[in-house]
């Protein structure tokens, strides 16, 4: 069905990071071999094995036509990519987990659109979509917080199934953190850079053993992570908005107290318009320098 894909360039790096999945790694690759085998392209099949406690090592030893990497102890999931994207010896990397959630099956979904895009993502917006529950209020949350500053254009920030252009990595290696913020990194890197993004609709599974993200914890990282990079990139965007709330508060505070205090206006108002004008000034002198440095 998948065979004689139309790619321009016609190679693609599989980059699979494996930790402590020995009940499940095996068929995975299986899987990809089979996929990538039927669509006539190019491939190789990178797996980084994260410092497994487990038998998930032995399992890759056994493996033919992978190349696999080994980090000595556990670096992260995010370390684990960057290692295996400097590896890479093709221009197009597809990332997927080895703990069954993504349909490996749905690989040629996205590679049929890397012609037109930089980057494809696999959406977890499918029919069969199994999150856990106690992930959906953050995963909410985020999805809220990123479209909120990326103007609503965002629809899986953080699906670990998508292909892009090694050159999106590399160019912004030195951004991405070694944990779990990696794919939310580089989707806030190729939308502040104009980088084009597709997202197609993609089923989620139950995953194959025990998950290791620490929800609480990886939510506080995804928090932080976004308001740097947003930072990073838009900073007018960053500050304009909390001081322009803060000089409407001042204003709404000031009119207050003119309308029922005999005395007039007091200092807080003042000095939340003050600090407002402040906050705005701030983020336009950060955005003349970002702007100023590419």
């Amino acid at each position: 069905m998948w065979s004689g894909i139309k790619m321009k360039d016609k190679k693609i790096t599989v980059l699979l990071p494996a930790y402590n999945e020995e009940k499940s790694v095996h068929s995975t690759i299986n899987q990809i071999m089979e996929v990538m085998s039927s669509t006539k392209l190019e491939y190789e099949i990178i797996v980084v094995n994260d410092g497994s406690t487990d038998s998930t090592k032995d399992v890759l030893d056994r493996e033919t036509g992978i190349t696999l990497i080994n980090n000595p102890y556990n670096l992260g999931y995010g370390a684990s990519l960057k290692k295996g994207i400097k590896n890479a010896k093709y221009p197009w990397v597809l990332i997927v987990d080895a703990d069954g959630t993504y349909p490996i099956g749905d690989i040629p979904k996205l590679i049929k659109f890397a012609d037109d895009y930089d980057m494809v993502v696999g959406s977890r917006k499918g029919k069969n979509v199994n999150i856990p529950f106690l992930r959906r209020p953050a995963k909410w949350f985020i999805s809220l917080l990123v479209n909120f500053m990326c103007d609503g254009k965002i629809d899986d920030v953080n699906s670990g199934f998508r292909i892009f252009k090694k050159e999106i990595a590399v160019n912004f290696i030195r951004l991405f953190p070694n944990g779990f913020s990696f794919t939310t990194t580089i989707t806030l890197v190729a939308f502040n850079n104009s980088y084009s993004i597709k997202y197609v609709p993609i089923d989620y599974h139950k995953r194959v053993g025990k998950s290791t993200i620490s929800p609480l914890k990886d939510f506080v990282g995804f928090i932080s992570l976004i308001f740097k990079i947003v930072m990073y990139f838009n900073p007018l965007k960053f500050f304009l908005i909390p001081g322009i709330l803060i000089i409407i508060a001042g204003i709404i505070h000031g009119a207050y107290q003119v309308l029922t205090d005999s005395l007039g206006v007091g200092q807080l108002p003042i000095l939340l318009i003050l600090g407002g004008l402040q906050i705005c000034f701030l983020g336009g002198i950060a955005d003349l320098l970002n702007k100023s440095t590419k």
